[in-house]
């Protein structure tokens, strides 16, 4: 249970964080073009390479602060950060083609989805 208590405790203050961030990234610079979400998985994938690769070999970075931080704090803050860091991962292990998969998949798929989603909701 504890667990879930630091996943939730990251979620909040990082959908918070991105909330705050994305209104003030297109306060300032418009919202032609989405430079707020732009800003937040960019800034997301660097935050969660860097930590997890600091926390890899240290192992006095506690489990509670990885379940803080990498799983609750990152993953609301933009679940991009996950994708791209997996994406990497599995280009590291030299597993090109499920990287493949993976990249073009989740791109792919993922705009199906979306374009489903709006169709579906626009018709409901």
């Amino acid at each position: 249970m504890a667990a879930v208590l630091w996943v939730g405790l990251g979620g909040f203050l990082g959908a918070n964080a991105r909330y705050l961030l994305g209104g003030w990234v297109a306060s300032r610079y418009g919202a032609a073009f989405p430079y707020g979400t732009f800003v937040i998985n960019v800034t997301g994938s660097f935050i969660l390479g860097f930590f997890l690769a600091f926390a890899q070999d240290r192992v006095w970075v506690a489990p509670s602060a990885r379940l803080l931080f990498a799983v609750g704090f990152v993953g609301a803050y933009t679940t991009f950060s996950t994708f791209e860091y997996e994406s990497v991962r599995l280009l590291q292990d030299r597993e090109m083609l499920l990287a493949a998969v993976y990249l073009f998949g989740s791109v792919l798929t993922g705009g199906v989805a979306t374009i489903a989603g709006m169709a579906l909701g626009g018709w409901i």
